[in-house]
């Protein structure tokens, strides 16, 4: 008998926290006049598999308070280079236009939601 190896966690965007793209990230996020959470992640990144749920089940929770997207950085480079992302996941709060926060590696749904408060408060 071989032994199997399974992913633990199978990360997809979801509807509770759709793609930003490099096309749409200033209408969305900058100009948008909300407070937003934009989580850069990758698919080979096995951090980012372990924060996606996590991001899911905040933007379940906060979403009608802000907006939370998700932006794959393999396939968007312009935007993560415009403010400086050097590893991933890394999680940016933007407040009018302007990143406020800046969370890299896992992070708890508490802490998420201690950052999104202060900014929203």
């Amino acid at each position: 008998m071989g032994l199997t190896t399974k992913l633990l966690f199978d990360y997809t965007v979801s509807p509770m926290a759709p793609k930003v793209t490099d096309a749409d990230f200033e209408q969305k996020v900058l100009k948008s006049g909300r407070v937003a959470l934009v989580d850069f992640w990758a698919e080979w990144c096995q951090p980012c598999k372990i924060l996606g749920p996590i991001v899911e089940d905040f933007a379940k929770e906060y979403g009608d308070k802000m907006d939370v997207y998700e932006m794959n950085v393999d396939e968007n480079s312009e935007t993560p280079g415009n403010f400086n992302i050097m590893s991933i996941p890394t999680l940016i709060f933007f407040k009018d236009g302007n990143p406020e926060k800046t969370m890299v590696g896992v992070q708890s749904k508490e802490q998420l939601k201690k950052a999104a408060d202060e900014l929203l408060s």
